[in-house]
């Protein structure tokens, strides 16, 4: 037996979007250790001697702090063999994937890392929006919705200022403050898209213009976990022009 720690990722939500490298370490795992965003039905390619154990973390829920994870990662290690870290979209993208790796690796526990498909990408390409396309976005960021220190970046005060696609994850508990901070630079206009589940059979989205999605996402019913997607390319959603006349008609 081994240590050994493989951070998977699972993808944004829809279970056939993992890769065949993913599922591959899985089927060799030992242990799983699996985030709230990872679709259950991975668990399935697990052999069924594998312990299966869920350490996800949810705002506003009790969770394990990532120090316990950390803690528990090595445990896991020393006495199973192979950890598979099972995290939702791509280890490395706001899922403190390197942090694990890190902290593993003073234990002299080796580490691999197999690349998964990230929800900044590949949500908004399920409702048909590209991040770029010629002639409408060159270039697009991602940015967290909250820092460490429960505030906004400082990154979002630059994108806002810029023409590019701006992909916000984890960001929906500051929806209201990311809005107004389009509206103070006079962008409220742009067009905006929220998703939730996305990919997942229950995936919701809501488009509009920024300065209403705070009203239109409370009318609808849609929440946390989302995706937020703002920018011209936004406009190419298949109902982004009808939804817009019909906001309009609302109003007058």
């Amino acid at each position: 037996m081994k240590p050994k720690l493989t951070l998977v990722g699972a993808g944004p939500g829809d279970g056939e979007l993992i890769t065949l490298k993913g599922i591959r370490a899985l089927q060799k795992a030992d242990v799983v250790l699996y985030d709230d965003l990872a679709n259950d039905s991975l668990l399935d390619f697990a052999p069924k001697h594998a312990l299966k154990t869920y350490v996800g973390k949810r705002a506003g829920k009790v969770s394990f702090t990532q120090e316990e994870i950390n803690g528990l990662i090595v445990r896991m290690a020393q006495e199973h063999g192979h950890v598979v870290r099972l995290k939702g979209g791509d280890s490395y993208v706001f899922g403190r994937g390197y942090e694990e790796y890190e902290h593993v690796r003073q234990y002299g526990i080796s580490c691999e890392v197999v690349p998964g498909v990230s929800s900044c990408i590949a949500v908004p390409a399920s409702q048909g929006i590209p991040v770029t396309s010629r002639g409408v976005s060159e270039s697009f960021w991602v940015i967290t919705g909250t820092t460490r220190h429960g505030e906004l970046s400082d990154d979002l005060r630059l994108a806002v200022q810029s023409k590019a696609t701006v992909v916000v994850l984890m960001g929906m508990n500051k929806l209201a403050e990311i809005c107004a901070l389009y509206c103070q630079a006079g962008r409220g206009h742009v067009p905006m898209a929220v998703v939730q589940n996305g990919t997942r059979i229950n995936e919701q989205c809501v488009v509009g213009q920024v300065w209403k999605m705070p009203h239109l996402v409370a009318e609808q019913g849609v929440g946390a976990p989302a995706v937020l997607v703002i920018g011209e390319v936004v406009a190419l959603h298949p109902t982004y022009l009808a939804e817009c006349l019909r906001s309009l008609s609302v109003e007058v």
